[in-house]
């Protein structure tokens, strides 16, 4: 995936920064005109801006919320204990919990929901149909959905949009959808991706994204995995991956293409627009009928994994999973409903992934948000562009979009002038301290911070697309601290939040009034944290609880029982620890956990990003060790990107180049670097390397070797998943000639296996 995110004119505003990165394709000044001599030199008195930010306007009152673990909530420490349901908790009719047990691995299975005494958790369960008719009940004629044709936006309301999501429903009746079959969704987001899905849920099946990167191969996987009636894709391109595997895919009965015209015309290929006029003679009461039937704890959705270690698994979600969750979330980070003012979301992240269905799809229709949808080159560069335009109230970047934007505000900043920078530097002191000081309950703002936020913060916010934006969210994969305090420094608080697609999206969540920088924040709320048996540092196993807790994998009994335990804790294989005031801090991840030859666990993740801090020339850096005499580790540089493969290229990225330009080196390509042909970065690295090391606790934890790869990873390569994470077992596999040559005659004791137990 290429992130290209903001154009250099665009952060002309935001050039406050220090030196660094490459990134964008330009928008014109005309759309740009806040620039860095108006941050430099103008005035408090003659800053004209008409529209205060949002997150201004609720300083004082976020200071004084409660804190984030609410009722309902907890945190625990111990061993596992029995949790049931209360019985004494209204549920509708149709549920019979009594039989049930907490899981399912079967297509047409019902769970036990955990429903609690009380607050959250007690709150009655509803199908995805049922939430959605309350919203189309309060908010009918609210702006729901707005897609760009040209340079107009078309925009459906929340009463057409659910009648669009019952049209399609229809259709796919028509076409002979079964009762627990899929509909599988190919394709960047638009209105189409979100009718189709709604849609399926609607007739009974279900709903199916499939990641755009997947091979034609990966493809016929999910599709027979999931028993797929019915495949709807984006455009040309995506329908070629499914007539190269339509052969070997015996339940497909229809092909549904939702943009451009078609190139060729075959049996049950479909353009949207015949699709949905396809159920028009389906009776509406034979849709209520399977409407009818259908209850909150049965599976709707499936969400599949990227596959890092094995194949795919289908995260089996109920209507209960994603109505209470959306409600749940909404309510601890205090969305506002549409009858208040419409929360605005820009719709960019892949659908497949359960982050960006929650966020982009059930959050909105929970709450009557209003979701514009970004152009399919969003991350090559137009989100800049859709941002500014849209001014979104809500926004969620994966850790890659947040640190791309940094490179590039830091690129910009380079070439500001000398008064300018020590303005920008001068601004950002006071924001990062200010905001700490916030953070940690020290609500005064002082006159610098005023002036700061006057002077460049909102320029820089505005510049940004952000001005209106009082929840910036990351979240999918870890982000480094530096990228952390970068933006707080900018007076952008950035939240991250953690969950699994297991936990149908978030479990943890940061929020103004209970932040940490590098935490994960506390519980949502009606859901339970335990560590699992931790050790002496409060260190062990990540456990969930709660109504979001999934039913179970797709017809695979044995993956389901290594993730729920015995008395249904979803054990999440991530290591992590609570702080005496109950904020979640992720230390690390089971499976990645390196044991060295000598026996001494080492969690991977906090080394690498120290050099990545310390080091801006690095992109990626992989500790090597597992079962091995010493620590080794694999680097890449950061270079320019193709804007159409997303392939890394030779040439280093502006960040880079000035790296090595304040070493004295001349170098502008990777390929100047690597093999140690440049002594001076060479080096420097090490220089880096040492200093990461004497933070070390003993020696086992210390890198002994290193080197540059050739490329840096990306997705086209394989080393990275579709939210940008580090595929460990891929890089093994594909680097194993230069990890072979880290120990080449070193003889390594034999160890026993991992010790921490998933269970």
């Amino acid at each position: 995936m290429h992130l290209t995110l903001l154009s250099e004119t665009t952060m002309t505003a935001a050039a406050v920064m220090e030196p660094t990165g490459e990134y964008l394709q330009s928008c014109s000044p005309e759309e740009c005109d806040v620039s860095v001599i108006d941050v430099a030199v103008e005035s408090p008195a003659n800053d004209s801006s008409e529209e205060e930010c949002s997150s201004e306007r609720e300083e004082e009152a976020d200071t004084e919320m409660t804190p984030a673990l609410q009722s309902g909530s907890s945190v625990s420490t111990q061993e596992s204990k029995p949790v049931t349901a209360n019985a004494d908790v209204l549920r509708p009719d149709t549920l019979n919990l009594n039989e049930l047990k907490l899981c399912t691995t079967r297509e047409d299975g019902e769970v036990k929901l955990r429903m609690g005494d009380s607050g959250q958790a007690a709150e009655p369960a509803i199908t995805v149909n049922q939430m959605f008719l309350q919203t189309v009940e309060q908010y009918g004629d609210q702006v729901a959905l707005a897609s760009k044709d040209g340079d107009n936006w078309n925009r459906l309301t929340y009463k057409e949009y659910y009648q669009r999501c019952r049209t399609a429903a229809k259709s796919f009746l028509k076409l002979g959808l079964e009762r627990y079959h899929g509909v599988g969704i190919l394709g960047f987001n638009s209105p189409e991706w979100f009718i189709a899905d709604i849609g399926a849920i609607l007739a009974g099946g279900f709903a199916v994204g499939i990641y755009t990167t997947n091979s034609p191969e990966a493809c016929q996987y999910v599709a027979e995995n999931c028993k797929a009636n019915v495949l709807v894709v984006e455009n040309h391109k995506q329908l070629q991956k499914i007539l190269q595997i339509q052969d070997k895919l015996p339940h497909v009965k229809a092909i549904i293409q939702y943009k451009d015209a078609l190139k060729e015309k075959k049996p049950n290929l479909y353009t949207w627009a015949e699709f949905m006029e396809m159920g028009t003679d389906v009776p509406d009461s034979q849709l209520d009928e399977i409407i009818a039937s259908q209850k909150p704890n049965q599976c709707c959705t499936l969400i599949y994994t990227s596959g890092t270690t094995g194949q795919p698994k289908g995260v089996m979600l109920s209507h209960d999973n994603i109505t209470w969750t959306a409600s749940a979330t909404g309510k601890t980070v205090k969305l506002k409903h549409a009858c208040e003012a419409q929360e605005v979301v820009v719709s960019y992240l892949p659908l497949s992934h359960i982050a960006a269905q929650m966020i982009d799809i059930w959050l909105p229709i929970k709450h009557g948000g209003v979701i514009y949808f970004a152009q399919p080159d969003a991350l090559k560069g137009s989100l800049a562009i859709t941002l500014k335009e849209v001014r979104p109230t809500a926004f969620m970047g994966v850790p890659r979009v947040w640190e791309k934007m940094q490179e590039k505000m830091k690129s910009v900043g380079a070439k500001s002038s000398t008064v300018q920078r020590r303005v920008a530097s001068w601004a950002k002191d006071v924001g990062l301290q200010t905001n700490l000081n916030k953070m940690h309950g020290n609500s005064s703002l002082p006159f610098s911070y005023r002036l700061a936020k006057k002077l460049v913060f909102k320029k820089v916010r505005k510049a940004l697309g952000l001005d209106r934006c009082t929840k910036c969210y990351t979240g999918a994969a870890p982000i480094t601290k530096d990228t952390l305090e970068f933006f707080l420094s900018l007076d952008i608080p950035v939240y991250e939040l953690y969950g699994m697609s297991e936990s149908t999206g978030p479990h943890t969540i940061s929020i103004p009034n209970a932040h940490r920088l590098t935490s994960c924040g506390k519980v949502i709320s009606g859901c339970e944290t335990k560590i699992f048996s931790p050790d002496s540092e409060g260190n062990g196993e990540i456990c969930f609880w709660g109504r979001h807790v999934f039913m179970g994998y797709l017809n695979m009994e044995d993956k389901t029982e290594e993730s729920l335990d015995s008395d249904g804790w979803l054990h999440s294989g991530d290591l992590g620890k609570h702080d005496k005031e109950g904020f979640l801090f992720i230390t690390g991840r089971i499976k990645e956990l390196i044991i060295t030859a000598g026996g001494e666990n080492i969690p991977p993740v906090p080394t690498e990003d120290a050099l990545k801090e310390l080091l801006p020339v690095i992109s990626n850096a992989m500790l090597i060790g597992d079962k091995k005499k010493f620590l080794s580790m694999l680097l890449t540089l950061k270079c320019n990107v193709n804007p159409d493969s997303g392939e890394p290229e030779d040439e280093l990225t502006p960040e880079a180049i000035e790296f090595c330009q304040k070493l004295g080196s001349k170098a502008l390509k990777v390929s100047d670097i690597v093999g140690g042909k440049d002594r001076a970065v060479h080096k420097a690295i090490q220089e880096g390397i040492d200093r990461v090391n004497e933070q070390a606790s003993s020696n086992a934890q210390k890198i002994q070797k290193w080197t540059i790869l050739e490329k840096d990873f990306s997705l086209p390569g394989g080393e990275l998943g579709p939210t940008m994470k580090l595929k460990r077992p891929v890089v093994m596999k594909m680097y194993k000639d230069q990890i072979d040559n880290f120990y080449k005659d070193v003889i390594t004791p034999t160890v026993p296996e991992n010790p921490l137990s998933t269970k």
